[in-house]
């Protein structure tokens, strides 16, 4: 495996890895032995879009959007425009003289919309005269509509033109949303979650809130989809809640505590002695059954079909972890401010790998607001059927800051941006080896051989 150290990891210097997290060189199911560095940022690099199979955006702090060739690591265009950090990037197809286009739309600090043609480098639409800054974007490809939520949300067609919107004075304003059934948006705001419905029946459309989930007890720091009849929450001290995406009523509650042993012998600490840092979901994944979540420097693998949890690790990095993905191999893979991305493999769990209290999965396989009562049962983790293990197969070393997020182009490659303001493409060293020696013979013969 070659292990590639830019500038070195001071702030990480001080921290005691685990024993158990350090693989060595030797990563025989790990095929990322290959990286390219790819420089043109000079602030963090928060977000990564994919636009195609070959091409993906990058942007951060520094207001630049950057498109890039995963296979050659050439810098396409920058999209220049913004005047301070970006905020929300995504990708919005639309039909373009009979094909499909796919452009970039971006949010940033200095309260601009801008959609951008990746092709050409130009900015097609501009919106400057926001309230406040767009936190989160979220686009309805069967209504042709694309929505931004911060203070307010609002609900814009193609053209950049404001269809209609919603106000909420409140300070935290909208984090995070998705798409429900019957032309339904979830939204999350501090520790609520607002159901909003888009009126198309009207002369003019309307959005209208018309119902109030409020059962976190905390901020909500993650939204996502899991299939057509789920979709989730997890809250600032653990709380991961799947809720039915037509009814909105809970389908399950649990709630993830890491509590290690105290030091004066007690076999464990309570909730109040712990930073809440430590239990918070930071980012959530779902394939359409199991959900990822990183909870605090830990990982957590559940089975949202059957309602039970498949696989933890309490201590998977050495920092907070910020993004997690289930690849399609069925392995895990996460990043951390640590500056390390790893890669995980569920594995069957002969023998008890780590010890578990009770007050580690405080609610395990309850249903509906009843599961949140003081006096639920709890259920150890060595009790649960077809617990499975959270392998260390793979420890990617490259970065110098905290790695931001990935995105996968299965076997083209995986890309990671990062704090240190570089992106990072890591390759299958045995697959990269074969190109460039086909790449050769078919230049010797082109050429008439030597």
């Amino acid at each position: 495996m070659l292990r590639w150290i830019m500038g070195g990891r001071g702030s990480q210097g001080t921290i005691e890895k685990s024993a158990a997290l350090c693989i060595g060189e030797e990563q025989p199911k790990n095929c990322f032995t290959e990286l390219q560095v790819l420089k043109g940022h000079f602030d963090i690099v928060r977000f990564l879009v994919q636009i195609d199979d070959f091409r993906f955006a990058s942007a951060g702090d520094d207001g630049m959007v950057l498109v890039w060739n995963v296979e050659t690591g050439e810098r396409l265009v920058e999209l220049r425009g913004h005047t301070q950090q970006i905020t929300a990037m995504t990708t919005y197809t639309f039909i373009k003289g009979e094909r499909p286009h796919t452009a970039l739309i971006t949010a940033s600090s200095d309260r601009t919309l801008s959609l951008w043609d990746p092709d050409s480098g130009n900015r097609l639409q501009t919106v400057s005269d926001l309230h406040s800054s767009v936190k989160c974007l979220l686009v309805l490809d069967h209504l042709d509509v694309w929505l931004s939520g911060g203070n307010e949300l609002c609900v814009w067609n193609r053209d950049f033109q404001l269809k209609c919107k919603t106000v909420h004075h409140r300070d935290a304003g909208i984090t995070a949303m998705v798409d429900l059934p019957k032309n339904c948006v979830a939204a999350s705001m501090d520790k609520e979650i607002m159901i909003f419905k888009l009126n198309l029946s009207e002369a003019e459309m309307s959005i209208l809130a018309i119902h109030h989930l409020a059962d976190h007890q905390d901020t909500i720091r993650s939204l996502i989809n899991i299939n057509n009849e789920l979709f989730a929450s997890g809250s600032h001290i653990g709380e991961l809640i799947l809720w039915d995406t037509v009814n909105w009523t809970i389908q399950a509650y649990e709630h993830i505590l890491w509590e290690e042993p105290a030091g004066d012998g007690q076999s464990e600490v309570r909730i109040g002695q712990q930073k809440q840092s430590e239990m918070s979901i930071q980012h959530m994944y779902s394939d359409g059954e199991l959900i990822t979540a990183a909870v605090g420097s830990g990982l957590y693998v559940y089975n949202a079909v059957m309602k039970s949890i498949v696989a933890y690790r309490k201590v998977a990095h050495d920092s907070d972890i910020l993004h997690t993905e289930l690849l399609d191999n069925g392995r895990v893979m996460s990043c951390s401010e640590d500056g390390s991305i790893r890669i995980w493999e569920l594995q069957d769990l002969p023998l008890a790998a780590e010890p578990a209290s009770t007050g580690f999965f405080g609610m395990f396989g309850t249903f509906g607001r009843s599961g949140k009562q003081a006096g639920a049962p709890t259920k150890k983790l060595l009790e649960v059927p077809g617990l499975r293990s959270l392998e260390l197969i793979g420890d990617l070393i490259g970065h110098s800051g905290a790695v931001q997020m990935f995105v996968s182009f299965g076997v083209k490659g995986l890309v990671t941006c990062s704090a240190d303001h570089l992106l990072i493409v890591w390759k299958d060293g045995k697959r990269e080896s074969q190109l460039r020696s086909l790449a050769l013979f078919q230049k010797l013969e082109q050429s008439g051989g030597l």
